[in-house]
């Protein structure tokens, strides 16, 4: 018999079995560090403000994230945060992996209620219903959704569905799966401009 699709979104995440959680790791020690403020951190990763409003330092564990910053094939344009300079390894976090130092654009939490969040709400909800639809394919479910929903018309702009289709694509070549029923991963630049900001994990 094949199993039923799962009601919410944390039961999708408890099916895959990825608990909501962040990173335990203190901050790592650097001089670019030292004295900085952190404004954030996820399941793996902490943000730091630079103090100019216009940067943060990003420490990184995930390879997934790093490959999604820095590697020469990432998905790029409006829809993804520009990454300025990739300080390198410094240090080494709980889980094993190598804390990559990044100064990345400033980001901001969507604004309830905003034009953003509301295309954002869009994009959770649509790619939620395709998790559904797929359900039955277990951890795949996940690539398969984001990629209907980036060969489907789906009404969005021609940059946001051009963003899903390079998600899409990143996804398939580095075999890493989507996230984007966490909301933290969807941010915003100050010209409300949709940012997806860490949208991706290892399986």
């Amino acid at each position: 018999m094949a199993q039923s699709p799962p009601d919410k979104p944390e039961d999708l995440r408890a099916m895959m079995e990825r608990p909501k959680v962040t990173l335990p790791d203190p901050v790592p020690p650097h001089p670019l560090l030292d004295g900085k403020t952190e404004i954030g951190r996820g399941e793996y990763s902490i943000v730091l403000d630079k103090g100019d409003d216009e940067r943060v330092y990003k420490v990184i564990s995930s390879p997934a994230d790093y490959f999604l910053h820095t590697a020469e094939d990432r998905p790029a344009g409006r829809h993804f945060p520009v990454v300025h300079q990739d300080h390198g390894i410094i240090g080494r976090a709980i889980s094993g992996y190598p804390f990559h130092l990044l100064e990345m654009e400033k980001l901001y939490p969507l604004e309830l209620g905003s034009e953003t969040a509301m295309l954002a709400l869009q994009l959770i909800n649509l790619y939620w219903s395709a998790c559904r639809q797929w359900s039955q394919l277990g951890t795949e479910m996940g690539r398969i959704a984001l990629h209907h929903l980036a060969v489907s018309p789906l009404g969005l702009s021609p940059n946001l569905q051009a963003a899903l289709k390079s998600l899409s694509d990143f996804v398939d070549e580095y075999q890493v799966l989507p996230d984007l029923l966490n909301p933290d991963n969807l941010m915003m630049r100050k010209d409300g401009t949709l940012v997806f900001s860490d949208p991706v994990f290892i399986a």
